[in-house]
């Protein structure tokens, strides 16, 4: 049973806890401040990569998650992905999915370069 000195030191640490409202106005201002950062970072990455009728997207299969990002974004139909055994002594999954270039529909546009969370996905030249 907790005395009335307990009680009051319960409540008053109860009201120095944070509130629903100013902690969802917290995770708003650190979301903003992520997707600033994220966005200024694709700006210089966009800046830096190359592209055009004279490269082709190419992936690096040992970083691809097989997230599809590259495939949602590519508007040429040339990602497809395929199926491949997961490589990890943790996790016993049969199937795991990776990204691959149609190098003839590629158009160099970037996209996928852009979209892909890992960076397996670089611009080559032809």
């Amino acid at each position: 049973m907790m005395g009335r000195l307990e009680t009051s030191s319960a409540i008053a640490k109860l009201s120095e806890m944070t509130s629903r409202k100013e902690l969802s106005e917290r995770r708003a201002l650190e979301a903003k401040r992520i997707r600033n950062s994220l966005d200024r970072k694709h700006e210089a990455r966009k800046e830096e990569t190359k592209g055009g009728e004279d490269t082709v997207a190419f992936v690096h299969a040992n970083l691809c998650i097989g997230c599809d990002q590259c495939d949602l974004v590519c508007d040429d139909d040339a990602i497809e992905m395929y199926d491949t055994p997961l490589a990890s002594p943790l996790m016993d999954i049969e199937v795991n999915k990776k990204a691959k270039i149609i190098r003839d529909a590629c158009t160099g546009c970037r996209l996928c370069v852009l979209a892909c969370p890992t960076d397996a996905i670089v611009m080559l030249d032809r």
